[in-house]
């Protein structure tokens, strides 16, 4: 592992001629400065972006967190033959579902008809989609609670070592490119399926208690499985976003889909000081002070960057018309967007799961038996 190095500006050479250059495939072109362009900088005010960032990761950390509590309540309450206290099955674990939503999008898409079960899971992805064809990934910088929890890792490893570290580029960009495997694997799997076989393979026993067999892989953990885990949670700390980086397939859905945003972080090279700060806070190792506007599937619209910049105008989160979009405006569209559609199922009777309670009572204390068809 060694850490990114950048040349300052004095070392580039401030008298230079600009020289063409273009940046890595799928990042933008580098916009050329051409000499006497720069304009005065302005001290950019006070930046609130991060605060208000992590108001809604910690919101939606706790919201799940509630989701979590409530789901097992509803679980052990079937476990224990209605003994325990009595706690309706939350429908937002279905967000922890993301093939089984998948399938059922696939076949809302095909029919026109929302799914009996598991519904909220459709939603939920769809919300999650379009808040990436807006904001670019911001579902995985703002809302995420893994990646909420991954990047507290890596703020906890550079506090404690100083520094994160960076994997040298010929491992991480091979790296990079597993979580995009996963993905086409599991579209593979769901686009091969017809509407037919997804429906039928989500009333299977297995398919109606997936949600219960996804608590249990928590619950009764295997040692495989742990290692895994705690194997993961160690290399979050020096590198940052270690999961999210190379290895989330939902993550990787929506940095695609986040290419087509009109939303980017777009730079002003008349106004921008080179002092590269936007580059050294970008958790996803973006070369952001080289660039006309970030267009990198890895970026997730944590503005990070603007927060960094000093100068007014050089960096913004923008439209095509360099319009900027503020922080609170983002955090407005984020919310609009998810709160929206989830009002709007819940509304026309497409949020809930509601299947008769005999079939829990059969079927949950024996989830652990069913095996995928």
């Amino acid at each position: 592992m060694r850490l990114p190095s950048r040349a300052s500006p004095a070392e580039r050479g401030a008298e230079a001629p600009p020289v063409e250059t273009v940046a890595p495939t799928g990042a933008g072109l580098v916009e050329l400065r051409p000499p006497g362009a720069r304009q005065r900088p302005r001290r950019r005010g006070r930046d609130r972006s991060q605060a208000l960032r992590r108001g809604f990761q910690i919101a939606f950390v706790a919201l799940n967190a509630w989701i979590g509590f409530e789901f097992y309540r509803f679980v052990r309450y079937f476990e224990t033959g209605g003994r325990s206290p009595w706690s309706p099955r939350p429908p937002g674990v279905e967000g922890w579902l993301p093939i089984a939503s998948l399938m059922n999008l696939k076949a809302t898409l095909l029919t026109g008809e929302m799914p009996r079960v598991f519904p909220a899971g459709v939603v939920l992805l769809s919300a999650f989609l379009a808040i990436s064809l807006l904001f670019r990934k911001a579902f995985c910088s703002w809302l995420c609670p893994v990646g909420t929890v991954s990047e507290w890792l890596w703020m906890l490893g550079r506090r404690v070592f100083g520094r994160n570290l960076a994997l040298p580029r010929w491992l991480d960009v091979p790296l990079r490119g597993v979580k995009y495997l996963l993905l086409g694997f599991f579209l593979w799997v769901v686009g091969s399926m017809s509407v037919e076989a997804i429906r039928a393979f989500l009333v299977t026993p297995y398919g109606l208690v997936a949600d219960v067999k996804m608590l249990d892989f928590f619950r009764r953990m295997g040692t495989t499985a742990a290692w895994t885990l705690a194997a993961l949670v160690v290399l979050s700390i020096p590198v940052q976003n270690f999961w999210c980086r190379y290895a989330c397939p939902y993550g990787a859905l929506l940095g695609l889909v986040s290419m087509l945003a009109p939303l980017r972080v777009r730079r002003d090279p008349a106004t921008c000081i080179d002092c590269e700060k936007c580059a050294k806070a970008c958790p996803s190792l973006l070369p952001v002070d080289r660039l006309a506007s970030v267009r990198s599937p890895e970026c997730t619209g944590c503005l990070e960057c603007v927060a960094a910049c000093p100068v007014k105008g050089a960096l913004d989160f923008a439209s095509p018309r360099r319009r900027p979009w503020p922080a609170w405006a983002v955090a407005a569209g984020i919310a609009a967007v998810f709160l929206g559609l989830v009002g709007a199922a819940q509304l026309a009777g497409h949020w809930r799961t509601d299947l008769p309670p005999e079939i829990y009572f059969q079927l949950v204390p024996r989830a652990s038996e069913f095996g995928h068809p």
